[in-house]
């Protein structure tokens, strides 16, 4: 280059591609540093995030822990977070006067409450060390020189970097990648992580809004199973359970095309035969009065009727003529409430997928290519992903760190 200042072009205006653009330009301040968003948007994810608050990451400060939250990746994240974890996630915020706060499930919001204060935070970082920012800059394809790399944009304009980062999210179609193919790296098939279960045309979907603080739900003919709270909506089932069971299900489930049996305990302290004898020691307590009406186990009041009534009891039985047929019903029903399963629907607009750049094609220490020398990846693009809970957001700030630290040391 005519100049002797090196440049660093980073591939995506999001959590990892600002991080890693922010960091290089405060530990080398010599670098020129152009950040590329194809769209009109900048941290568009990190804006929506945890219902427009932004799960910034989760309070988890065990290594071995944390990276088991992972479907994909696990032993990745295990070797990257020892240089950038939970706490200097933490830090590194407060250190830029965004404090954070711990939730009760874990989870890691600013204090505000509010997504634009990291996003206010990041920007005025960028734009404390001068970092070149481009909206509409579709990239094509990129093209490594004997020394340098010339990247194509859609608008015909080319640009030559020393070094790029490429933090541009995870793509959904298999065909998205085809630029990073051509550079020689292999694609993890993408398929969709992070949904809700469509339970079409079930009378349950009338219970819309009625939510479960504590229930297990299992997918038939798997070992897949999860615990926590579960929502049923207009369309089937959501919340923190049917999230997990979905990230760590993707690749399985998306080869059933999303058409599968659960099975739901309602009451995961009771196995069938636990809750058979608190039936019968409930059944003397209550004996009088009616059982639809009297629900002893917590139950949302509209849930508990539902689950009565899918069992045949009558609403004038009271909890002392019960008959054995109905109450074996409504053991199963409370135990094991079998659904059929027929499609997904994307999880808010937090689009999450499984797949992406093989991790055998990375350095974990660098985040460099193996196979091109000066190109990194960070955030979503790598075939990591973890369950919800601010785990993603983790994954961006320590891989786009990493990169990060490695070009400005080179």
């Amino acid at each position: 280059m005519a100049n002797n200042k090196k440049t660093l072009v980073v591939i995506g205006g999001g959590a990892a591609g600002f991080f890693c653009a922010i960091n290089t330009a405060i530990q080398n301040p010599a670098l020129h540093i152009i950040l590329l968003e194809k769209s009109t948007k900048l941290l568009s994810k990190v804006k929506i995030s945890g219902g427009g608050r932004c799960n910034v990451t989760h309070a988890c400060f065990s290594i071995s822990e944390m990276s088991k939250k992972y479907p994909r990746g696990e032993k990745f994240v295990k070797k990257t977070f020892h240089q950038f974890f939970t706490s200097d996630t933490i830090e590194w915020f407060e250190s830029r006067g965004v404090v954070l706060k711990a939730e009760q499930d874990g989870r890691m919001f600013p204090v505000t409450d509010d997504s634009q204060t990291i996003i206010d935070c990041l920007l005025n970082e960028a734009r404390k060390y001068n970092i070149d920012i481009r909206m509409n800059a579709d990239v094509q394809s990129i093209r490594k020189e004997e020394y340098e790399f010339e990247l194509q944009l859609k608008n015909q304009k080319t640009l030559q970097a020393d070094f790029i980062t490429i933090a541009c999210g995870g793509f959904p179609k298999s065909s998205m990648f085809d630029w990073l193919k051509d550079l020689g790296h292999t694609i993890e098939e993408p398929v969709p992580s992070l949904f809700t279960f469509n339970i079409p045309k079930h009378p349950i979907v009338e219970l819309m809004g009625i939510s479960v603080k504590e229930a297990q739900v299992k997918i038939n003919g798997t070992k897949l199973k999860e615990q926590g709270p579960v929502l049923i909506t207009h369309w089937g089932l959501s919340g923190p359970a049917i999230l997990r069971l979905s990230a760590w299900g993707a690749r399985e489930l998306q080869q059933r095309n999303w058409d599968f049996t659960i099975q739901v305990n309602w009451l995961p302290t009771f196995n069938e035969e636990t809750l058979r004898e608190e039936i019968l020691s409930q059944r003397k307590i209550l004996a009088s009065q009616k059982t639809i009406n009297k629900n002893p186990f917590g139950l949302p009041s509209r849930l508990w009727e539902f689950l009565c009534t899918q069992s045949g009891i009558d609403e004038n039985i009271r909890w002392a003529e019960l008959p054995a047929r109905e109450q074996n019903k409504l053991i199963k029903n409370l135990c094991a409430y079998e659904l059929e399963v027929k499609g997904k629907t994307t999880y808010k607009e937090e689009f999450v997928t499984a797949g992406g750049i093989l991790l055998g094609e990375i350095d974990a220490n660098t985040m460099m290519s193996r196979i091109i020398p000066g190109l990194y990846f960070a955030g979503e693009i790598l075939n990591v992903d973890g369950i919800t809970g601010g785990f993603n957001f983790q994954n961006a700030w320590t891989t786009g760190f990493i990169a990060a630290k490695h070009i400005a040391a080179s």
